[in-house]
């Protein structure tokens, strides 16, 4: 490929491409082998950032076939023939692609057939071309982990200051597109997994409604919170890979094509009104500038504003990890059944026993205290179960989203996505402070985060949340607000921040 690899496509949206690939100024084949290059110099050497497990050994071959096939006349869609990396707890059935949450325990598992999302993604010509590295177990073993690290691939780094921390647990899919390692990428969440790490790598993450898309073939956490979503570059583009994960036969994919064929976004938002959950600011004063000149944009496109009471609570939070030990002993436990023969590994209990015989490798930061907990859980038909599940339905949905905009006609909410990013610290683990994920996740509806703003070089999002299925508005929120501000920058791979 003639192109240099540095920076070429740097900034390019699906449209971008999209115009070249249809031109046939640009072939499919070219773009996943200028990718490839990129990962070679960026991922695998350069600055080393680390955020790819495995590589799709078919990519070429499969961007070849995509290409003979808009020759003929027979492009899919926007997605045709663009190279996608997927979060590596994501069912892939390609033997080059092993599916293992980042975990020696499953080193080189290969699942028997694609995560319904995966298929979605085929059928709308998305080329797979490699797996991204996370916080092992989706940040799921232990209260003192390290983000970004995983016992597989090691230590994913920020790329805006590669001794900071990528956040978590979609560390590799945020740095890989905020590098320019891949056009689109897929991540999961249980809860601040998706918007977390788009917040401190400068990108957009949409953590959907939970049921939006297919979480089957997902290595689970929580039943109830579990969800895949995209992140991209751009507002659009992620709601672009949104509509297609959806499926664009269901009637939520169609709705969602069909409203992002309208061009939102490109006038303001004269009558909706948006809550300011001011609650979960306050954490760090220049953070709050950055979130106090985010709604001086939103004013200006016509929003109004309006202050809710919404808090964060400690009495949520301890019924979200009570609800999570025992969806993760059930959940995962049925997930290891369906691939036990292929995995090796039958139950929990077999899993705690592998990472201790092999603790050198798997626990030489942080322990497994988290699976010991869920491991002790019984059935979910247990009262603290029930309880458990009660207690964060209550708070989150009816006491929490739901009441703040009942209270006040709202359209959507808003608040800090969270703090800049902190060093890598593998004997303090993570140090992450703000945020304002958990009351979405647990409730199970969309949250959306996307660039605001630069403290130190380092960049901070905007979360944007409101309820189920309500991705429409919230993308109108957002369109209208990066518009208006322009605040994503490409990273420079900076080795540190001097003074800072």
């Amino acid at each position: 490929m003639s192109q240099d690899v540095d920076g070429a496509y740097d900034e390019f949206t699906l449209r971008d491409f999209g115009r070249l690939l249809d031109s046939g100024s640009l072939s499919s084949a070219d773009l996943v082998g200028y990718y490839l290059d990129r990962i070679a110099r960026l991922d695998r050497a350069g600055p080393n950032l680390n955020a790819l497990l495995h590589l799709e050994e078919d990519a070429l071959r499969e961007a070849e076939a995509l290409d003979r096939e808009r020759g003929r006349g027979n492009a899919r869609g926007i997605l045709h023939g663009i190279p996608i990396l997927v979060k590596a707890n994501i069912d892939i059935a390609s033997p080059s692609l092993p599916t293992t949450a980042g975990s020696l325990a499953l080193k080189g598992f290969v699942a028997p057939s694609d995560a319904p999302l995966v298929g979605e993604l085929r059928k709308a010509g998305a080329i797979i071309i490699g797996t991204t590295n996370l916080s092992e177990w989706a940040n799921f073993r232990s209260n003192r982990s390290t983000s970004g690290w995983s016992s597989e691939g090691g230590q994913t780094r920020n790329p805006y200051a590669l001794d900071r921390n990528p956040s978590g647990s979609s560390s590799g899919s945020a740095v890989a597109v905020s590098a320019n390692l891949c056009a689109l990428a897929v991540g999961t969440e249980t809860d601040g997994s998706i918007v977390s790490p788009a917040s401190v790598n400068g990108i957009v993450g949409i953590k959907p409604t939970v049921g939006l898309v297919s979480g089957e073939g997902i290595i689970p956490i929580s039943a109830s919170q579990d969800t895949a979503g995209p992140m991209a570059r751009t507002v659009e583009d992620a709601a672009l890979l949104l509509a297609a994960m959806a499926g664009g036969g269901s009637a939520r994919g169609r709705e969602l094509a069909a409203f992002l064929e309208t061009r939102p976004g490109q006038g303001g938002l004269a009558g909706l009104r948006i809550g300011v959950a001011r609650n979960f600011a306050g954490f760090d004063s220049e953070v709050d500038r950055v979130f106090e000149a985010s709604l001086d944009a939103l004013r200006g496109l016509g929003a109004e504003l309006i202050e809710t009471a919404f808090a964060p609570s400690e009495e949520l939070a301890e019924a979200e990890f009570e609800l999570m030990f025992y969806e993760f002993k059930d959940g995962l436990e049925r997930y290891l059944r369906n691939h036990g023969q292929k995995s090796g590994l039958r139950d929990l209990a077999d899993l705690i026993a592998f990472n201790e015989d092999h603790a050198a490798e798997l626990m030489p930061w942080f322990g497994q205290e988290i699976f010991l907990k869920a491991a002790a859980k019984g059935p979910l038909s247990e009262e603290g179960y029930q309880k458990a599940r009660k207690t964060c339905l209550a708070l989150a949905r009816e006491g929490g989203i739901d009441a703040s905009m009942d209270g006040a006609s709202l359209d959507a909410i808003v608040a800090p996505s969270g703090g800049p990013a902190w060093k890598t610290d593998y004997f303090l683990g993570d140090k992450h402070i703000g945020g304002c994920a958990t009351p979405a996740a647990v409730a199970g509806y969309p949250n959306l985060s996307l660039p605001a703003g630069f403290l130190h070089g380092l960049p901070v999002g905007l979360s944007i949340f409101g309820r189920a299925y309500s991705e429409a508005k919230l993308l109108r929120v957002a369109l209208a607000f990066e518009r208006a501000t322009g605040a994503r920058r490409k990273p420079a791979f900076a080795p540190s921040l001097d003074g800072w």
